[in-house]
């Protein structure tokens, strides 16, 4: 028995020694965020869906997580799309990033797009949208491994659907943009996925700790907000939040390297921008970067996960603490 599970076994015996029920244990991460138990149909005031069938099942969750990942593209690439190209070709602002302004307008509208896609898909899997938040859950033991595959490939496909309606709308945008500044794809790539800052000089190891930090910090939030013995909100909140800690991500960790915190989120716009045209500013990147936020999330995202377990969760459990029940 490993020691997640003696502490699980503990925790009931203590519960059933004080009258109380046993623990089943916390809500697990953007999946708690949402308050969802994929096994057990919960009241909504709306008749539970027979199972059976291809929706029914891991097909399902599929489709969940490729339209949820899509709405947070789609939103996500959309505001910078609107930052960086569309708003100065348009007449609507004369300057194009404004520094501090756009960042905000940026940070925020990313905030907005994980919220809105933790409420579409939330229903069904929870929203991970994020193979990091797919991976984490799997080593707490809250997501079958099996699933995570197919999870993982849902979530970049649903990102390169996204970047590709984003493409679809701002295409005269962006190339009145290329055109007038006189530039080529390459300063508009940006747009899609994710570059370092100059000042690393093409060093991967400063992107890859911004990248393992800020994911870090991501999977903690998000195990905090669904944790029902700690300050966790109601479940129809929780995306709300979760969004706001993606913009203070955003702001505080975010000019390194454009805080992916999310390998689909850059791998999918990313082979999106390559097949469209933008060549090596996509693959491999400027110095070979396309690796960083994808191995930098997946990494931060365990150490997250785990530091609000050790840190915090069973710092509750051992003092008694019971779930919440409203």
């Amino acid at each position: 028995m490993d020691e997640r599970a003696k502490l699980e076994q503990e925790e009931s015996l203590g519960a059933r020694e004080r009258g109380a029920p046993p623990d089943r244990g916390a809500s697990s991460g953007s999946e708690a965020a949402a308050s969802v138990d994929e096994s057990t149909p919960k009241a909504t005031g709306r008749a539970a869906p027979s199972p059976g069938g291809l929706r029914g099942g891991i097909f399902g969750d599929a489709l969940a997580e490729f339209f949820g990942t899509l709405c947070l593209i789609a939103f996500g690439d959309g505001v910078v799309a609107a930052a960086v190209a569309a708003l100065n070709q348009s007449g609507r602002g004369t300057n194009n990033f404004l520094s501090a302004g756009d960042w905000l307008l940026i940070t925020w509208g990313w905030a907005l797009a994980v919220t809105l896609g933790i409420y579409v898909a939330g229903g069904v899997t929870g929203a991970h949208l994020n193979p990091a938040v797919t991976l984490a859950f799997a080593f707490r033991g809250d997501t079958p491994w099996a699933k995570v595959p197919i999870y993982w490939l849902a979530q970049v496909a649903g990102a390169f659907a996204g970047a590709a309606l984003v493409l679809l709308v701002y295409h005269d945008a962006i190339s009145s943009f290329e055109s007038a500044k006189h530039v080529g794809h390459e300063a508009t790539f940006g747009i899609f996925a994710t570059v370092p800052a100059p000042y690393f000089h093409g060093g991967w190891l400063g992107p890859l700790i911004d990248q393992i930090v800020g994911t870090a910090f991501l999977l903690i939030f998000v195990a905090a907000l669904g944790d029902r013995r700690n300050l966790a909100p109601k479940s129809n909140i929780t995306p709300l939040l979760v969004g706001f800690a993606v913009a203070a991500i955003g702001m505080s960790y975010g000019a390194n390297a454009g805080y992916a915190i999310n390998p689909a989120r850059d791998f999918g716009p990313r082979l999106l921008a390559f097949v469209a045209g933008w060549g090596d500013s996509a693959f491999p990147g400027v110095n070979g970067y396309f690796w960083v936020p994808i191995v930098g999330p997946l990494i931060g995202g365990v150490v997250g996960i785990f530091a609000y377990e050790y840190l915090v969760r069973r710092v509750l459990v051992a003092r008694g603490v019971a779930e919440a029940t409203d």
